[in-house]
This record gives C-alpha cells, structure tokens and sequence, in this order.
C-alpha cells in the first residue's frame, strides 16, 4: 500500500514537472509567436489573440465538457489524472503569461516550443496522464462518427491549423505544422525512449550454430521461433536476438561467418526490459 501510495504520488509530480514544461512552450514561444500547432492550446491561443481572453482559462473551458462528455471511455483513473493535468496546465500558463517571449523567430519559436511541449506531454501521458485536448474530442468523434483515433486527430488538428492560418497568415500556418511534427516526435522520444538497443530475426539452416555462437561470444539470449517457409514449404527456427547498438555489427560478423546465406531482419528497439537491460522496476509501466 506504501509503495502504491508513493508510486501514485511521484505520478502526480511527474504529470506537474510536464504540465509546467507545456506551459512554458505556450508562453515563451507559442503564444506570443502566434504559432497555433493544432490542439486546445493552439485554438485557445488563436482565441487569446482575437478577444484577449487568457489561454489557460480557454483550455479549462474546452477540456472539462470535453472530459465530462468522455469519462465513460477513459476510465475512472485516467480521467481523474487528465482533470488534474488539464487544471493544473492552464494555472501554469495563467500564472507565467508575464513571462517575456524568448524569441521573436517565429522558425526558432516553433521549434524549440515543439520541443518543449513535446516533452512535457510525453511526460503526462508516460506517467498515466493527460493535459486533455484534442485526443479528448477525437475519442468522441470516433464513437459517434465511427471514425478512427487517428483520423479524428488529423482532422481536428488540420481544422485548428486552417483556422489559425486565416486568422495569422499562411505562413504561420506552415510554421504550426512544423511544430506539430516536432511535438509528436518529442512525445514519442519521451515515452520510448532512445535507440539505445537493436533487434534482429535471423532465418537460417545453421540456426543452433547461430544461437550457440551468439550465447558463447556475446553472451546475449536467443528465442527460437517456429516458422515455416511459405515458398519452400519448409519449417525453420526464426532466431530472435536482442543486442546493444554497439554490438550489432558483432552479430552480424558473426551470422556471416557461420552462414553467408542467412536472411537477417536488424530494427531499433526503443525500450527494452528484462535481465541484460533496463529491469521492469526501473519503467513506469
């Protein structure tokens, strides 16, 4: 109970820690270089800029109906963090609008806001939250529209950047583009982590060599898959092997000295968990 307790609250301290970082992306880059990147913040900042009513109080507007219209899909727990991040975000931004703007670029301002946001979001959603939003809405959409998540998302995305490129200019419509790509990229970093690791599927007909070899020299597990050859019609182990980046090329020295016909598959895994790597203790999970 203890340690769920002090899980629960780190939780919360790490949704805080995010929430704080997307509220400086809204007011040192964001919201004064007019860059509206699709979501609630990018529609409460186009609203600032027509009406002059504050970003964090548009966002609390637009996420509780939207939280109260969707509670149902979410779960108990996961609604009760995103309240907290959707609250908590918009008193952050409120309270450090006086903050100057860092830059005037709007190219540096997209970018670095991108970034910013990006990892603060990234660190809500890892640790079991949520500053709410747009995935709020597209939810919605999807259950009444039977649309999926993603289209949902694109679309609404899409709609706000329109909006923000009638009302700021074309070009800074393009420049909210840019930092859409480069939050959801930041988020994706955030929650995967670095390349630190390689995966590799090694089809052969010396795969016990292969996977002794591996276990011998490298010192690194093998799994033995069943598979079968649809052209030969043939069954044949799939070896699995995880490696470090850095032994990658040992691996591969390794499979063409014992058979230089082996089919290999070699693609980035971004989180690995378990004896040899990062233990399950050490991710939030």
């Amino acid at each position: 109970m203890i340690y769920r307790q002090k899980t629960t609250l780190f939780s919360y301290l790490m949704i805080t820690i995010g929430a704080l970082l997307t509220a400086l992306a809204l007011d040192w880059f964001l919201v004064p270089g007019k860059i509206a990147a699709g979501g609630v913040s990018g529609l409460a900042t186009v609203i600032y800029h027509l009406t002059g009513i504050s970003v964090g109080l548009t966002m609390l507007v637009i996420n509780i109906p939207l939280l109260i219209a969707s509670w149902r899909m979410i779960g108990r727990t996961f609604v009760v963090r995103t309240l907290y991040g959707a609250i908590i975000l918009s008193v952050f931004t409120d309270a450090l609008a006086f903050l100057p703007a860092l830059t005037k670029d709007p190219l540096l301002a997209s970018f670095y806001g991108g970034v910013l946001s990006g990892v603060g979001i990234g660190m809500t959603l890892k640790w079991g939250g949520s500053t709410g939003g747009t995935d709020l809405a597209a939810l919605l959409l999807q259950k009444f529209f039977r649309t999926s998540v993603g289209q949902s998302l694109l679309i609404i995305d899409f709609a706000i950047i329109t909006f923000a490129g009638v009302v700021f200019g074309a070009e800074l419509a393009l420049y909210a583009l840019i930092t859409l790509f480069i939050t959801s990229k930041a988020i994706d970093l955030v929650q995967e982590g670095m390349v630190y690791a390689k995966a590799a599927y090694v089809i052969s007909q010396k795969s016990e060599e292969i996977a002794r070899a591996v276990l011998d020299k490298m010192g690194r597990g093998v799994t033995a898959l069943n598979g079968k050859g649809m052209w030969t019609r043939t069954d044949r182990d799939v070896l699995f092997i995880i490696v470090a980046r850095s032994e990658i090329a040992t691996l591969k020295r390794i499979v063409s000295q014992i058979d230089s016909d082996a089919f290999m598959v070699i693609h980035d895994a971004h989180e690995v968990l378990g004896e040899g790597f990062k233990g399950l203790s050490q991710s939030q999970i």
